[in-house]
């Protein structure tokens, strides 16, 4: 490992970068702290003192090179910002970037304690997310494929009715029109598609009324038993299991999906964020229409617009998805603009074999 006297000068700017790093994440995560509440607030405060412990290490071995004050990376500035701003379903930022951190598995200057700590980090955080992941994955889902779509069908819609040769006015009354009935649509199929799996997953969770008949049960006769079996236990754990709930005669639970009506979320919502969303997004490349714009001005400020809301949408996805926040963003705007592409060519076909 090397000294401070025998670093060279990209070594040192190296250790700098670790050590703002180390900064931003434990006044990240003392922020997320004060949101929470008991156990979630006492973890995230111990993943802060450990953030603390590492950067004292960068100091220790920088010695005189360390900053008074080091600056903040652009990166890890922004996840922190989300984090404090949109909510603790955004510390899995955090952990993507420990866990990202490949650099550290390469330098020699970091010990093998401190390795394994930002490997547990990024499980830790990870856990303490679950729940809020959770609690919006139904809302996330609609609102990002509602924008997504409305992105992407209405710039379609508008490039290729545009291409087709007929005049802005036509473009930007087909461009609202496909705004209003896709909005509507897609609010109507999101709330009948949420609506219908919540009653699914209803139909199979355990009915409520049977923890009144248990005072009544034969001990000997144990027919809860069979109801555990009936939920998937093997026999002698279904026996032991009603055993227990017998012997104490408190109010038992069976196993089944009690958390996946959290999961898939509430139906007015899941349409309300679709409607919202799939308008927010539809109305985008219809912009250079209604500012009165035409031509190609029109279409390439119309497609450079959704590209931008695409990347958005993208980076967000992979930053709560805990992947490659550009990745996903480039993927989206490709996609995208692969779609539209493909409906302006047809345009200019219809088009030209119409005049």
């Amino acid at each position: 490992m090397p000294t401070q006297t025998e670093a060279s000068p990209q070594q040192v700017r190296r250790w700098k970068h670790y050590l703002a790093d180390e900064i931003q994440e434990a006044a990240t995560y003392r922020d997320l702290a004060q949101r929470c509440q008991d156990e979630e607030r006492d973890i995230l405060l111990g993943l802060a003192e450990a953030e603390e412990r590492h950067a004292d290490y960068w100091r220790g071995l920088l010695g005189d090179h360390a900053p008074a004050k080091p600056g903040r990376r652009a990166s890890t500035a922004f996840l922190a910002f989300l984090a404090r701003h949109f909510g603790f379903i955004f510390a899995l930022a955090m952990a993507g970037r420990s866990e990202a951190r490949s650099r550290y598995q390469r330098d020699p200057a970091v010990p093998a304690s401190m390795l394994a700590d930002e490997q547990v980090h990024s499980e830790v955080v990870r856990g303490l997310a679950e729940q809020g992941r959770s609690r919006i994955s139904g809302t996330f889902r609609a609102a990002v494929f509602g924008a997504n779509d409305g992105l992407v069908s209405n710039l379609a819609l508008v490039l290729g009715i545009g291409a087709s040769g007929v005049s802005s006015k036509v473009v930007l009354l087909a461009g609202i029109a496909g705004l209003l009935a896709g909005a509507f649509s897609m609010a109507a199929g999101e709330y009948v598609s949420v609506d219908s799996q919540r009653a699914l997953l209803d139909a199979s969770n355990p009915d409520p009324r049977t923890s009144q008949a248990l005072p009544d049960l034969d001990v000997d006769e144990n027919e809860l038993a069979l109801v555990y079996r009936a939920r998937g236990l093997e026999e002698a754990e279904a026996k032991a299991r009603a055993a227990q709930v017998l012997a104490r005669r408190a109010a038992f639970q069976l196993p089944g999906s009690q958390t996946d009506n959290e999961v898939v979320g509430s139906g007015l919502k899941a349409a309300i964020a679709s409607f919202c969303f799939f308008s927010t997004g539809a109305i985008v490349p219809v912009l250079p229409y209604i500012f009165g714009l035409s031509g190609l001005a029109a279409v390439l400020l119309a497609a450079g617009l959704v590209g931008v809301g695409l990347l958005v949408t993208g980076v967000c996805t992979g930053i709560l998805s805990g992947t490659s926040p550009l990745l996903k963003g480039a993927r989206q705007v490709a996609l995208g603009w692969g779609a539209a592409a493909v409906t302006y060519g047809l345009g200019l076909l219809f088009g030209t074999t119409v005049g």
